[in-house]
């Protein structure tokens, strides 16, 4: 956290104040904040899609406002310089604020509209998300959706530091987020081909990238019944390949049950342990209590809880 250790930093504070009551124009803001990220003239106008003079320019306004030098140039871009870091951070938390406040206004407002920040799985987003969305989007029409797709762990980082108004994860990597299980479904062997399971070892495996928890109990479930490693014969990058590559009867796959139940002429095994309990894969919906205050997030958690799955 930046502090302000004396007393220029407190005319450097008023004075950024100053500037906030004279203009409701938030580029300046957003030009201090994405600069002290890029670190770059050039990388910066390109991300605000403004000329690198208009943004030379409106730096040096900014300068001569606050009478600081913000930056130095050097050969790899640019330094901060003390007063120039905390006007960034600055820019930063009001960029936060103003945000906030917009998201507040639209809630205390007749007409349900908005842009919820949502944090997805792969797996959700391409299987299950768009049937979500369409039938949401139906009835809230003026709901709009910031969709980040990437991996549980990182769904749940974004959770814990409130990027995110939601998160469909599937896995559980704990943190101070609710988690409410949306559904479960078994993870299977999945072929064109008839199969016994003591002959899998010889067959030809599609591997993908997937959660580390969800690979940790596939392989533990391997470990259990199998003493040779599996027959890898292709990897490919997601879970959507993998299955292109089974239909086209190119090996056979362990994946979620959901994703084959519209596939024709497919042989499914269930994994089961020692005990002969199914193992599953879970799809977490994951919020803050907080933003049930958000009425859109409210009403969209709503939505989910109910939805057929």
């Amino acid at each position: 956290m930046y502090y302000m250790k004396n007393i220029k930093d407190i005319v450097v504070f008023h004075r950024f104040w100053k500037m906030v009551v004279r203009s409701l124009d938030n580029r300046d803001w957003q030009i201090l904040a994405v600069l002290y990220k890029e670190k770059n003239i050039t990388k910066t106008a390109q991300t605000l899609f403004i000329s690198q003079p208009a943004l030379t320019v409106r730096l040096h306004q900014m300068e001569d406002y606050f009478d600081v030098t913000i930056v130095n140039r050097n050969r790899k871009g640019v330094s901060f310089t003390t007063e120039g870091a905390y006007l960034a951070h600055s820019a930063t938390k009001m960029l936060e604020r103003i945000h906030e406040i917009k998201e507040q206004v639209s809630n205390l407002g007749t007409n349900m509209k908005g842009v919820l920040r949502i944090g997805a799985s792969g797996y959700f987003t391409m299987f299950t998300m768009p049937r979500v969305l369409k039938q949401f989007k139906a009835l809230y029409p003026d709901i709009d959706f910031d969709v980040v797709t990437t991996w549980s762990r990182e769904i749940f980082r974004l959770m814990n530091h409130q990027d995110i108004h939601i998160g469909f994860a599937s896995s559980d990597y704990g943190g101070s987020s609710e988690r409410y299980i949306l559904y479960e479904e078994p993870i299977c062997i999945a072929s064109m081909q008839q199969f016994r399971l003591q002959d899998i070892p010889s067959m030809p495996r599609i591997d993908y990238d997937t959660d580390l928890l969800i690979k940790m109990q596939i392989d533990k479930w391997w470990r259990t019944y199998f003493t040779k490693p599996p027959w890898i014969t292709m990897r490919v990058d997601k879970l959507a390949t993998c299955l292109e590559m089974i239909k086209a009867n190119l090996g056979y796959g362990i994946v979620p049950y959901r994703i084959l139940r519209d596939i024709d002429g497919i042989h499914v095994y269930n994994l089961q342990d020692k005990s002969g309990h199914g193992i599953l894969r879970t799809t977490y919906l994951l919020y803050h209590p907080e933003v049930m205050n958000l009425r859109i997030a409210s009403i969209f958690l709503d939505f989910v809880k109910q939805f057929p799955f």
